[in-house]
């Protein structure tokens, strides 16, 4: 397996890995952890609960975009989560890059589609990082209250037997829970107006919204 690129220990605009705030918030979060793999479960672990998932809070100025601006919220939804782990992955010696998928989540509510004006979620984002020269995904984005609340089992990085923590296609009934759509690739950074343009697109609720991004 090839080594990760150095360049997955640098910091980026968003992925603002060398910023005072984030640098403390990943040594809090580390503690006394001695191996790799531990440092990620804690760093996965510490931004999946510290920050709620909540879709609502999206939002089209990129300085929320920032993990260190992230740090500051106490709700946000999947990418600037994804974000925040990738910076204090990084911040702790730990290679990570960001992913992004498009999901059919069929347990959400008919009020989050209805506000979308469609059931596709595009740009899911992910983390990849890479622990004693493999890589691992790893998605931190649902807290483990609304996992319970949705009947699906809270995702998790054992540091003991390292695997993906990628969303599962079913939930603990065995409903349809999480579909993968299309893979939008792996970035060193936030590709923030790739992103909003999609958006713009795909949810015409938010067109003017992302307008106002662009042009304001």
């Amino acid at each position: 397996m090839s080594a990760p690129d150095p360049s997955l220990l640098e910091p980026g605009v968003y992925v603002d890995s060398d910023h005072p705030d984030v640098v403390a918030f990943a040594r809090a979060a580390v503690g006394d952890a001695a191996s790799d793999a531990e440092k990620t479960a804690r760093l996965f672990r510490a931004v999946r609960e510290r920050i709620r998932y909540d879709p609502y809070t999206l939002s089209f100025d990129p300085r929320d975009m920032m993990a260190s601006n992230v740090l500051k919220k106490e709700r946000a939804y999947c990418i600037p989560k994804a974000v925040l782990f990738a910076a204090a992955a990084r911040a702790s010696g730990l290679p990570a890059r960001l992913g992004f998928a498009d999901v059919k989540n069929h347990l959400s509510s008919p009020k989050l589609i209805a506000t979308l004006g469609s059931d596709l979620f595009a740009y899911h984002g992910f983390v990849e990082v890479w622990v004693d020269g493999a890589p691992y995904k790893l998605t931190p984005a649902f807290n483990s209250a609304l996992c319970e609340r949705f009947g699906v089992a809270t995702l998790d990085f054992d540091p003991s037997a390292p695997s993906d923590a990628l969303f599962q296609p079913y939930d603990r009934a065995g409903n349809r829970y999480m579909e993968y759509v299309a893979d939008r690739g792996l970035h060193h950074d936030l590709p923030f107006s790739e992103i909003l343009g999609t958006f713009a697109k795909l949810y015409p609720g938010f067109r003017a919204i992302a307008d106002d991004a662009f042009h304001g």
